[in-house]
């Protein structure tokens, strides 16, 4: 949604009852207050000095966690909204405090995470005359947000946050900036009783369902004899968890996942035959291009699911479920488009499938996952090299947590490692950033992860490339003494990038060889308990101790140098030519 002017109120409307006046700092926290916030991520400054002064007063209903740079803070946010389901809130001030929201931002709209960001501006009269930390963060921001708008005048801020509040979490749901004049903060208005936002004129955040679509839909997926499902994140944002099961179940028909659809159908689930993607399982990869109709729902085609789309299940014929009318039929070819939330439409489409076993297509794809098995899987997950893998820490973790945790990944192979062999029994489980990959993303966010599942163990799993882009939130860590576990699996390298020059370029390792310090020494100085493991024996009794410990702890395993990640997809292949080697 592009940015808009806030129309005035309709004639008929009644007229606000007298108030006293506020400032607009405290109409901007009364309303995070209304809409249900209670945590918020920040970093203070001149701009948005009358917000955070007004701050004082409100500690008892919004809990403000002052993160170390405000790249930490909206990924925070970012980890708090994937991990509760609710808006995450980030607050930044003018100018450099608001740029460095930008990457987070723009990690946030590809993969469609709520978030509410407001960010002080210089005086509305300085406006356009290079004042100092003046940043036109509207005009930045609008490729990377959902909608933006900029406040002036104190009597626009109700109006402009309960706006941000529904467009962020309605629809596909993404990120909102307001940004807020600094005499807008400071102004007296009579403000009326807060508003929620429930409809924008011209904005339909959910497309109308059609029935013809759906009894198209179901007539296909009914005579299919090879059918395939590969579901995404909108299952998990559309709350549709439960019908998506009930789905997959009476139909029979085996079931993929995209990395940040992981978790809706539970890792051991017999349908449910593993991941999509570059690094993604044997089967699923091999048989997208063997099925008759393919089922797609809450996903949108990304190129690390669908290699080379000339060469992608040409053979199929697909019914797309979206939210998004936009996203349907942008990458693939489209058979039946079926519009609409999928919380509403999979239940009309349960009802119109015929109950079926499959067993014959499912066997399939259990004898790619053996093979994968003994080419990969066995020797990842249970070495018999002396140097540890990432593969055996994640399974011993799983062995130790039994799949309840929620696990925080970075950008790299531990990502990838994270996201093959991370069990997970339910939604919400894994919060790693998918579209934007974005590097130093792990820290902040378990922080953001744990305050928004304060019951569940959180686990951030990062390299050490990426731990040391945003190492310094464990100073939020210490000043909050917020429980996050954090795995560093160090190879030495910047993994990828090196797998990459190995397999592509001739193993001409450019700059890759990262030398780290001592991460154990580091986390001491921040107060908080680590240790080091190099050897397997020591591994087993380190993740038990880290686990119990209350508080947070930082483990760092030494794993070895140059594993690769397979299977793999190389890059202008088709997903038929996935690699097990």
């Amino acid at each position: 949604m592009s940015p808009q002017t806030l129309a005035p109120p309709a004639a008929s409307a009644a007229p606000a009852l007298a108030t006293t006046p506020i400032t607009g700092a405290v109409a901007t926290l009364q309303a995070l207050v209304a809409e249900g916030v209670d945590t918020i991520f920040g970093y203070p400054g001149g701009a948005i000095i009358p917000i955070y002064d007004a701050l004082y007063d409100f500690k008892e209903q919004l809990n403000h966690v002052l993160v170390r740079h405000e790249q930490g803070g909206i990924h925070a946010a970012q980890g708090y909204a994937r991990s509760s389901g609710r808006v995450g809130v980030a607050l930044a001030t003018s100018g450099p405090g608001a740029t460095n929201l930008v990457t987070g931002l723009a990690d946030a709209l590809i993969d469609s995470t709520p978030l509410v960001c407001i960010t002080g501006q210089v005086f509305a009269h300085l406006l356009g005359t290079d004042a100092f930390q003046e940043t036109d963060i509207i005009n930045i921001t609008t490729p990377v947000t959902k909608w933006n708008y900029q406040v002036t005048r104190a009597e626009e801020i109700p109006e402009a946050l309960a706006r941000a509040f529904y467009i962020a979490r309605s629809g596909r749901p993404g990120p909102v900036l307001v940004d807020i004049t600094k005499n807008a903060q400071m102004q007296l208005f009579d403000a009326p009783a807060y508003a929620p936002c429930t409809h924008i004129r011209s904005y339909r955040p959910a497309p109308v369902v059609r029935n013809e679509y759906i009894e198209q839909a179901a007539a296909l997926i009914n005579s299919a004899k090879q059918p395939f499902i590969l579901w995404g994140q909108g299952v998990v944002l559309g709350r549709a968890e439960r019908e998506f099961q009930e789905f997959v179940e009476k139909s029979g028909i085996p079931a993929a996942w995209t990395i940040l659809g992981v978790g809706v159908l539970a890792t051991g689930h017999p349908l449910n035959v593993g991941m999509l993607g570059m690094h993604g399982n044997y089967g699923p990869n091999v048989l997208t291009n063997e099925c008759d109709v393919l089922i797609a729902i809450g996903m949108r085609f990304d190129d690390r699911v669908t290699g080379r789309l000339d060469k992608y299940a040409r053979q199929a014929q697909i019914v797309h479920l979206d939210i998004d009318p936009t996203e349907i039929g942008k990458n693939v070819p489209t058979a039946v488009p079926v519009w609409g939330d999928c919380k509403e439409t999979l239940p009309l489409l349960t009802a119109l499938v015929e109950r079926k076993e499959h067993a014959a297509w499912l066997a399939r794809f259990n004898g790619y996952a053996a093979q994968e098995v003994d080419a990969v899987i066995r020797e990842e997950l249970f070495p018999s090299s002396e140097e540890l893998t990432m593969g055996e820490v994640m399974q011993q973790l799983n062995e130790i947590t039994g799949g309840e945790a929620v696990i925080v990944s970075d950008v790299g192979q531990h990502q990838m490692v994270a996201c093959r062999y991370a069990r997970q029994n339910q939604s919400r489980s894994h919060v790693t950033s998918g579209g934007l990959g974005t590097m130093g993303f792990a820290l902040p966010a378990a922080i953001g992860a744990k305050f928004g599942a304060p019951h569940r163990p959180v686990v951030a799993v990062i390299g050490d490339g990426g731990f040391q882009m945003t190492i310094q939130e464990m100073g939020t860590i210490m000043q909050t003494g917020v429980d996050v576990k954090i795995i560093i699996l160090n190879n030495q390298f910047l993994g990828m990038v090196r797998q990459w020059q190995e397999l592509f370029h001739q193993r001409r390792y450019s700059f890759v060889d990262i030398q780290s310090p001592d991460f154990v020494a580091v986390a001491a100085g921040y107060r908080i308990a680590g240790q080091r493991v190099d050897a397997r024996a020591d591994l087993r009794p380190a993740l038990e101790r880290m686990l119990a410990h209350p508080g947070s702890f930082l483990l760092e395993v030494m794993v070895t140098k140059e594993n690769n990640i397979f299977p793999m997809v190389p890059q202008g292949c088709s997903v038929a030519e996935i690699r097990l080697r």
